[in-house]
């Protein structure tokens, strides 16, 4: 009895998920969302801009089937495509990381706007192993959800604690401004989180001095400029918004001679 109710512990929280997705990215595309549209939000940004609206409601429509089979079945088709979705989720995110490091992982449509960060990663990681473990629950969700236990709410407050858009939900009612027309904090608060940073301190042994050159603000992104003991600018993007914001990093080699632009990884929309 106690390995079936661990079993059947987190599929409620498969379910909600799932349908906060699906609805979110509905009323998403139905809307625009932000200012920049669906320019910023994964999966969308990984596919050409004309189709970036259908393939997050094509991403919905998956996520409300398998929402309505782990809720009314105990099928394994639907068990199995739940651990396939969040394990192909947690891909697309660590790609976003490093081809647009600038982009929202999308999860719940325009809230879920500030960059991918570990933390959204690891939810996408703990709900593929919560799916993997409901794949042997002998239960349909329904009946799951009628005799809930403490594991339940344990899944729930970790989930809570992983999800960066609780953040971006508490600024929304705070500010009705989108965060590029917010006023950001000031720059030295930036700066000083810029250097408690990760980033900065696995590249400050390469600046030729702890003091940009160059810093300017663009959409919710304030950038530093150093320059490196070659010559190569050395770029730092801080987000502007959240408690511990994303940092990341760009080098552009100097090419005066070589008539073609340098190859960097962008940072900005």
């Amino acid at each position: 009895m106690g390995v079936t109710r661990v079993l059947e512990s987190q599929l409620p929280l498969l379910i909600v998920m799932l349908a906060l997705g699906t609805a979110a990215k509905v009323f998403t595309v139905a809307t625009k969302g932000e200012p920049g549209g669906l320019s910023r939000l994964g999966p969308a940004v990984l596919v050409p801009e004309r189709i970036q609206g259908p393939a997050l409601l094509v991403c919905a429509a998956g996520e409300l089937t398998l929402a309505a089979g782990l809720l009314l079945t105990t099928h394994p088709l639907f068990r199995w495509g739940t651990v396939a979705f969040f394990a192909l989720s947690t891909y697309v995110l660590l790609e976003l990381r490093r081809r647009r490091p600038d982009a929202g992982c999308g999860c719940f449509g325009d809230v879920s706007s500030a960059p991918v960060g570990l933390r959204s990663v690891a939810r996408t990681l703990v709900l593929t192993g919560m799916a993997a473990v409901s794949v042997w629950a002998p239960v349909p969700g329904w009946a799951a959800a009628i005799s809930p236990s403490w594991l339940l709410a344990a899944g729930a407050a970790v989930l809570l604690l992983l999800s960066p858009e609780i953040e971006e939900l508490i600024d929304r009612v705070r500010y009705r401004a989108p965060c590029e027309q917010r006023r950001g904090p000031a720059e030295s608060v930036t700066l000083s989180r810029l250097r408690s940073s990760g980033t900065w301190r696995a590249h400050r042994g390469e600046l030729t001095s702890a003091e940009p050159y160059d810093t300017w603000r663009e959409l919710c992104w304030r950038f530093f400029a150093y320059r490196n003991h070659d010559g190569d600018d050395v770029v730092f993007a801080v987000y502007l918004a959240g408690r511990r914001p994303a940092v990341r990093m760009a080098v552009v080699g100097a090419q005066e001679d070589s008539g073609s632009l340098p190859e960097y990884t962008p940072v900005s929309a």
